[in-house]
């Protein structure tokens, strides 16, 4: 592995662990074992790797909500996006956590996750769409819209929710099974609106994430 990755990595994972706001450029160079000059070649500042792992983010994301263009969609399908997005929101938790502070600080990182934002909203419509003609779910334009935003909403902020909220024990731990919880809220968002075979696997989705009570 390049220098280049190593730093981005050994970034993510502190930040991961402790939090990005006590993380600095020389906790990142001490914990691979060189110089913070070695890694001031790489990146100028803490910002510049900030912006990079959101753009890795938001990459794999865009990637993970692709749709399957030569046959119709599946249950299949729908497990395969809330198993990504479940990863992804593991291996990026740091992001959600302080997301609105870590906008503020960095505006090349917001102009990248607004774009990004953007561009999710969109693919996800094109995968409601495609679950409709695949005969997934039942619901007009309008609903389907507010029903992506809404699966929005939860997905960038429950992490920030869990460790604010103190509904499941003040000061929790983030842990897999709390972010299942999530997809677990989402499925419930959608259950409204699932026909076919999404609405018969309704059950063994709510029992795969329900989690922790």
């Amino acid at each position: 592995m390049k220098t280049r990755d190593k730093i981005l990595q050994k970034s993510l994972d502190l930040f991961n662990e402790q939090g990005e706001r006590k993380i600095s450029t020389n906790h990142i160079a001490a914990a691979l074992g060189i110089s913070p000059g070695n890694l001031y070649y790489h990146f100028s500042n803490k910002g510049e790797i900030i912006g990079e792992l959101v753009h890795q983010y938001a990459n794999r994301s865009m990637t993970l909500l692709s749709t399957p263009e030569d046959r119709p969609m599946t249950y299949l399908d729908k497990l395969g996006y809330f198993e990504g997005i479940l990863e992804n929101m593991w291996d990026y938790r740091f992001l959600h956590r302080d997301l609105e502070q870590l906008m503020a600080d960095n505006p090349v990182a917001r102009e990248q996750y607004q774009l990004f934002a953007h561009r999710v909203m969109g693919q996800g419509m094109h995968i409601f769409q495609r679950l409709a003609e695949s005969g997934l779910v039942n619901a007009d334009a309008e609903e389907g819209e507010a029903l992506i935003m809404n699966i929005w909403i939860v997905l960038t902020s429950w992490i920030s929710f869990l460790h604010t909220s103190g509904i499941f024990g003040d000061g929790q731990a983030i842990t897999r099974d709390l972010l299942k919880r999530g997809i677990y809220q989402i499925i419930q968002l959608e259950a409204p609106y699932l026909i076919g075979e999404a609405r018969a696997k309704l059950p063994e989705m709510k029992a795969r994430y329900r989690g922790p009570a």
